[in-house]
């Protein structure tokens, strides 16, 4: 069966025009079922449906787009090959990954967030198409793609502050990200020397099934061994800690040394892990002695966190909006007027590496 491809503006939308998708996948019922989900109740339009890799790359150089759902396993060049071209071509556009292959703690999974894919969802097989999957579809669609204009944020365009200077430098660093925060957080940790001596703690939302794989993914883009962090392990020099999907991670100092004690009390983000017991902790221990980084995510997770940090004068520096998937965790601080510096990934990662601090 060809692929189908829905006549089109060559534009991207503006004003109220829903946002536009491309379906990338080899099968032909699944392009169908998929793009039915998409249309049904005209919050998206289907831009395009097409079979593989190659025909997206050659529908976008002529359509623009708001949002891709992609498969991985399809003939040829695979959907994680393709991904950065895909990013790239898309000018902007979320990449969600739809694929049998996107199970809870699959190596493909964390590989595809890395790469830049704003999210993932199992595809099941053709038979069970139809109700959860496709709820699961529409649903994650309108958190990729909603824009997000809430009042208290600060408008597009707003000046960011200012970058960073010669200050005084910190102990410890702790990053706090969610959706969209994996590639971000590679990005990041790419502009750190084999050198750097401090330890970094990592909580970023994700399941316990894939914190083996993500510690896994840290420690090649960090180039340094990354423990999924236990009850009482000691935080040491140079090493990465991540918090694992069934608890918190709160830092507490055990005389000569610090260590990590993992906690399950409910968080006032409602998320499990949390960045805000992190960062809690951080202020008590580190004072002003701790860099706090939060990265792309939905919520406000790590906001209060952040004005802890604040209050014992460490520095907090955020992702700015336009490379964030999602500017709800960094926009909740710099909208509180509580972040040092706003900036891009590679831009925090250099900051860092300087061992500097936003004066």
């Amino acid at each position: 069966m060809p692929s189908r491809v829905t006549p089109t503006l060559n534009s991207s939308p503006s004003g109220n025009a829903p946002p536009r998708v491309l379906i990338v996948d080899d099968s032909a019922v699944a392009r169908a079922v998929i793009a039915r989900a998409v249309e049904q109740g005209g919050r998206f339009v289907v831009a395009g449906a097409v079979s593989s890799a190659g025909a997206a790359l050659t529908f976008l150089r002529t359509n623009r787009v708001d949002g891709i759902v992609l498969d991985i396993q399809m003939p040829g060049v695979t959907g994680l090959a393709a991904l950065p071209d895909l990013i790239a071509a898309g000018q902007g556009a979320k990449v969600l990954i739809a694929s049998s292959s996107a199970s809870d703690g699959a190596a493909a999974t964390i590989e595809a967030l890395a790469l830049g894919a704003a999210d993932t969802l199992v595809k099941p097989d053709v038979g069970d198409f139809a109700g959860r999957f496709s709820v699961a579809l529409v649903d994650k669609l309108l958190r990729l793609l909603t824009v997000e204009t809430p009042a208290d944020l600060p408008a597009p365009g707003r000046p960011r502050a200012p970058t960073a200077a010669v200050g005084n430098g910190f102990d410890i660093v702790a990053i706090g990200a969610s959706t969209g925060g994996i590639h971000a957080l590679s990005v990041l940790l790419r502009e750190l020397p084999v050198t750097f001596p401090m330890p970094i703690l990592i909580t970023q939302h994700l399941p316990e099934s894939f914190m083996p794989y993500f510690a896994a993914q840290v420690a090649v883009l960090a180039n340094r061994p990354c423990d999924v962090a236990t009850d009482c392990i000691r935080i040491r020099p140079g090493r990465v800690i991540v918090a694992p999907g069934n608890a918190h991670m709160r830092v507490v100092s055990t005389g000569d040394a610090t260590a990590i004690r993992l906690t399950t009390e409910p968080a006032r983000s409602g998320c499990m892990p949390s960045v805000d017991p992190m960062f809690d902790s951080l202020a008590e221990v580190y004072g002003s002695r701790a860099l706090g980084i939060v990265l792309s995510g939905m919520g406000r997770d790590g906001c209060d966190g952040a004005q802890s940090l604040i209050d014992r004068g460490a520095a907090v520096v955020v992702q700015d909006r336009a490379s964030s998937v999602v500017w709800g965790m960094p926009g909740a601080i710099a909208s509180a007027g509580i972040a040092s510096a706003v900036m891009t990934p590679a831009e925090i990662g250099r900051l860092t590496a300087a061992r500097r601090r936003p004066i």
